[in-house]
């Protein structure tokens, strides 16, 4: 049986340092079955950035266990282009947060963007998060917004969820529009990075370590 596609090499998309690659080469096998159980094992990504890898194959509530500490979300209607890296950003006019208010898109110029992707469902979100929320606090002072968008079709389960785990960055339930923005790529999490200028600068699939997170302030301070 032949290799399923998600453990094929993985090429992510470049960061703005020219020269630099991340690339995740997951181990080989002939079918799921002769994949392991869940084994979490450190990733190189770059010489700068270090990333957290699991191979998995399992179902969770309709989303698809992948490789680099990752959800694959599964086939899904297609969406308009989105930015590539580099690119300016087209913004959706208005973006409604889980406690009622909109969030217009002239708000968020001059100032860097960080979206994060995430399901309340994903293990993997559920470790990466907390590293977006310390970011935050950190990044108190400079102009960078954190904003969360959810995959969830419940927004009672989500507000449960950044309740329960104390959030206090901007939560969305408008994830498709900002997939539309910023990448077409249906797993989770998914951190995009936006710099001041409104060009869209990183686009990272997968959980990440903390230093890596919080690294991404530099894109506020630019």
């Amino acid at each position: 049986m032949s290799r399923p596609d998600w453990l094929a090499t993985r090429t992510l998309q470049p960061s703005s340092a020219p020269g630099h690659e991340r690339r995740v080469s997951l181990p080989a096998a002939d079918d799921a079955a002769a994949v392991p159980a869940p084994v979490p094992v450190h990733v190189s990504v770059d010489s700068r950035r270090r990333r957290f890898g699991q191979v998995a194959v399992a179902g969770l509530g309709g989303l698809a266990m992948a490789g680099g500490g990752l959800l694959s979300l599964g086939a899904s209607t297609p969406v308009r282009a989105a930015a590539a890296v580099g690119d300016l950003v087209r913004w959706p006019e208005t973006v409604t947060l889980l406690d009622g208010s909109t969030l217009a898109a002239e708000r968020l110029r001059h100032q860097a963007v960080l979206v994060v992707f995430f399901s309340t469902t994903c293990p993997f979100c559920t470790r990466h998060n907390p590293h977006v929320q310390k970011l935050m606090a950190a990044s108190a002072g400079l102009p960078l917004r954190v904003i969360g968008a959810a995959q969830d079709k419940s927004a009672d389960a989500v507000r449960a969820y950044v309740q329960r785990h104390g959030y206090s960055f901007d939560v969305t339930m408008d994830a498709r529009a900002l997939h539309e923005a910023l990448s077409p790529r249906k797993v989770i999490p998914l951190t995009c990075v936006v710099d001041r200028g409104g060009r869209l600068r990183e686009v990272i699939p997968g959980e990440m370590f903390e230093d890596d997170v919080l690294e991404l302030a530099k894109w506020a301070r630019a």
